[in-house]
């Protein structure tokens, strides 16, 4: 039996044990040991994170073969067209590679969100939006440079959901144990 821990990835924390200079670690929330990140998630980005004792379950989880969807609610800058939301749900060249389809729409803005430390820039007279997007892969920093691509640069990042793991009511900086076959 693996165990699964489920954590909710505050802002300005790093995905790793050891700590970086000027940001706390997973260290700092998590004492647990033998547990390793099963995946990535950017600093300056929020939300769900998976931890596991297994390294079966790890690769599962974080290889890209295994294509699990990920889902993530992304504040914009800007309210996103219906053509910019057909270009992320296509795919879209970044760089040098183009991204395999996504699934991409407005949301309202999520309900009991918690403050963020430091709190997202506001510009009076830029209107911001939320939108769901939920990718198969997981590229360096993709959602962030797909929602600029598009013209619509990220203002926060949370990811929602890894597969049938969701985020629901865990707070920044809390975690969950799962006991799993």
């Amino acid at each position: 039996m693996a165990r699964l821990i489920l954590f909710n990835k505050p802002y300005g924390v790093v995905c790793q044990f050891t700590a970086v200079s000027g940001h706390c670690s997973l260290k700092d929330y998590i004492s647990l040991p033998g547990f390793y990140a099963a995946g990535r998630l950017d600093t300056d980005s929020e939300g769900l994170i998976i931890l596991t004792d297994n390294g079966r379950v790890q690769n599962r989880i974080s290889h890209p073969k295994y294509k699990l969807p990920k889902t993530y609610w992304v504040q914009v800058e800007g309210v996103p067209t219906d053509m910019a939301l057909q270009q992320l749900r296509r795919g879209l060249k970044i760089k040098d590679y183009t991204t395999q389809p996504a699934k991409a729409d407005l949301m309202s803005a999520p309900e009991n969100l918690w403050p963020r430390t430091p709190p997202v820039r506001f510009r009076k007279h830029i209107p911001t939006a939320w939108i769901t997007l939920t990718i198969q892969e997981g590229k360096n920093r993709q959602v962030r440079r797909m929602t600029a691509a598009v013209g619509y640069p990220t203002l926060r990042l949370i990811r929602f959901a890894i597969g049938d793991y969701l985020l629901n009511d865990l707070t920044p900086g809390c975690w969950r144990l799962l006991h799993i076959r």
